[in-house]
């Protein structure tokens, strides 16, 4: 018996070394370039983090420390996934972002089980609107309305569509740049759970429309991306891409293109640790009084969104997100800013590249397309879903 016990610890024993020396013999994934699209950017500035507004009603805004350029800084609304109210589980990408030197403002547009998902467009766009409005004459911020870009992550995507397609009316810049990632959370009728789409033929002709999901849990993501990019009819098709990002286990640790690889925690960023600035004199007289508090069923996480959420938290920064998102939204806001269009963005020869392994083996590129965007058959003698209305 004893016998058999040492043999058994012995068999054990030289699997967990062969595991063991299998990991220290893995290629390992790509490094972040130093500078360029993707890059790390200034590595050496203080990043300002701050919180404007009060009580749930609140917006994070990052940037570098110090003087902005004369031209100021350009503005990307950062709109986050349902449920990740948290900075710092996009703290890898907003860290990238502030050290390109961008202006992020991240609206926190809910709160977790007591915001309607109907209620959620309008929020993000007075939010959005209050900031800009407190940092138009700060030095340090001074956000250039002319060069405005928009992140939206699972609903963050539908909500950045409803508000580049209602930002004339209410006062808001038009961005030039709209970039969803994993797009979805999109309600498919008046009822249902989920962002409202308004009629999203208002965004303007000369946006920059990109769509970019992983291969992993990508029916849905998949879906909601066509028919965002369908539905903005007003924007020709050689300003829409749709970009795919590969899975590619031939290294260690693997890259796994699933619908929480946008995110990245850093704990820098965390949303408790950011307190707000002292209040401006008779605010809170003039602060407008919230509406009865009345719950519903759709205010609640789902057990899928719960699980999703706990994913986003916990997400890493790997060569998905800089060689990845990242890259791919420095390429877009370049040739947005430029007046440039998709076919530009196609034919530059880094978006797609996604480098190479530690050994040499090059990791899986982007697939990269001009998006197909014929109505599904089923869709095609449904009249159009009604406009969001606030």
């Amino acid at each position: 018996m004893r016998l058999n016990v040492l043999r058994g610890s012995f068999a054990a024993g030289v699997i967990l070394a062969l595991a063991g020396l299998s990991v220290a013999q893995a290629a390992s994934p790509p490094p972040q370039p130093s500078e360029g699209a993707g890059g790390f950017g200034d590595r050496k500035a203080t990043i300002m983090k701050r919180l404007l507004g009060r009580g749930t009603a609140t917006t994070f805004a990052f940037h570098a420390a110090g003087a902005a350029p004369e031209a100021g800084r350009p503005v990307v609304v950062f709109l986050h996934g349902w449920g990740v109210v948290n900075p710092q589980s996009y703290g890898g990408w907003i860290d990238h972002l502030t050290r390109q030197g961008w202006l992020v403002l991240y609206p926190r547009f809910q709160d977790v089980n007591r915001t309607r998902p109907a209620d959620a467009p309008g929020l993000a766009e007075s939010l959005v609107k209050a900031a800009l409005a407190d940092l138009a004459s700060d030095a340090d911020a001074k956000p250039d309305l002319g060069r405005v870009a928009l992140i939206g992550h699972l609903a963050g995507a539908p909500l950045a569509m409803d508000m580049a397609a209602d930002a004339k009316q209410h006062g808001l810049p038009v961005p030039k740049l709209i970039f969803m990632a994993a797009p979805g959370g999109i309600a498919s009728g008046p009822k249902s759970r989920g962002i409202a789409l308004t009629e999203l033929s208002g965004i303007q002709s000369s946006t920059l429309l990109i769509a970019m999901v992983g291969d992993k849990d990508t029916r849905a993501a998949d879906l909601a991306a066509k028919r965002l990019l369908r539905e903005a009819s007003a924007v020709p098709l050689e300003r829409k891409l749709f970009v795919r990002a590969l899975s590619d286990d031939h290294g260690f640790p693997a890259l796994t293109a699933t619908l929480a690889a946008p995110a990245g925690t850093d704990t820098a960023y965390d949303g408790g640790a950011i307190k707000p600035g002292p209040d401006p004199k008779d605010a809170a007289k003039d602060a407008p009084k919230p509406p009865p508090f009345r719950w519903s069923a759709d205010m609640a996480l789902t057990g899928e969104q719960q699980t999703l959420v706990a994913q986003i938290n916990i997400a890493r920064v790997d060569a998905l997100d800089y060689l990845g998102f990242w890259k791919t939204f420095d390429i877009a806001a370049a040739a947005a800013f430029a007046g440039s269009d998709a076919n530009a963005m196609k034919n530059n020869p880094r978006l797609a590249d996604m480098e190479r392994w530690s050994d040499g083996w090059p990791v899986k590129r982007l697939s990269v397309e001009t998006p197909r965007l014929a109505a599904p058959a089923a869709q095609a003698a449904t009249p159009a879903s009604p406009g969001r209305k606030r």
